[in-house]
């Protein structure tokens, strides 16, 4: 008996395997879907939202929505689009996000996606939260003005590193990333090796004495659009 699942992404007909998400499927037959909590290798969270599609009609997480036979799916109608302008907007006006001096411009994953939907500036207020920065850490500094609240860190040091160096607490509005001391990341048991020092999407957790080392028009997203990569695998 054949895994195989058909079904409709924006007209178009693609096949998934049993356990795939819509994410994982659509990526597979070079179709890009947006996203900034995802990162293979880590379990799927649904935390962002910005990969949401229409399944049927209803919005749904494309990175933990599984597929199933005959569904129809949307993913590039302006509605949808619509959908992920405003978490897009909305994740920059809930931090400060200051590219012009961040050390991770060209390389942010939510600046590029910015980009990528023509979004010049927010269209909702600013928030300027009061966050803090801690750079007790010999080789690692986390900048909380920064964190979308993604997870990865979460995941990566919990599932990848086995440490829970880091995790969420509080909820709503005052939900934030703690670290498991008492107060300091340099009291973390944090290497710079680690992978959850890898897989922040924006610039709130960087490495130490490497920042700006790669010039502007040379950094990931400087001369190709976030997704670009999946998207190339399709005319191949």
């Amino acid at each position: 008996m054949s895994d195989t699942i058909n079904f409709i992404i924006d007209g178009v007909e693609i096949q998934g395997r049993e356990g795939q998400t819509i994410l994982e499927a659509a990526e597979a037959a070079g179709i890009y879907i947006p996203r900034l909590c995802h990162l293979k290798g880590l379990t799927p969270h649904g935390s962002c939202r910005v990969c949401t599609v229409l399944v049927n009609g209803r919005p749904q997480a494309s990175c933990t929505q599984p597929v199933a036979e005959g569904i129809v799916v949307e993913s590039e109608s302006e509605r949808v689009q619509q959908i992920r302008r405003d978490i897009i907007d909305m994740l920059f006006v809930e931090g400060n996000h200051f590219c012009m001096f961040c050390e991770k411009s060209g390389n942010c994953e939510l600046q590029a996606m910015a980009y990528r939907f023509g979004i010049p500036t927010p269209k909702f207020p600013y928030q300027f939260p009061k966050r803090g920065v801690d750079a007790s850490h010999p080789d690692i500094f986390v900048d909380h003005n920064r964190c979308i609240l993604c997870g990865r860190c979460v995941r990566a040091s919990r599932d990848l590193d086995g440490k829970h160096v880091f995790d969420f607490v509080d909820r709503g509005p005052h939900k934030r990333v703690a670290v498991n001391a008492e107060a300091r990341l340099a009291d973390t048991n944090l290497d710079a090796s680690d992978k959850a020092t890898e897989v922040c999407p924006v610039g709130a957790i960087l490495r130490k004495r490497v920042g700006y080392a790669v010039p502007v028009g040379k950094r990931l997203y400087d001369e190709k659009p976030i997704g670009s990569d999946i998207e190339a695998a399709k005319t191949k």
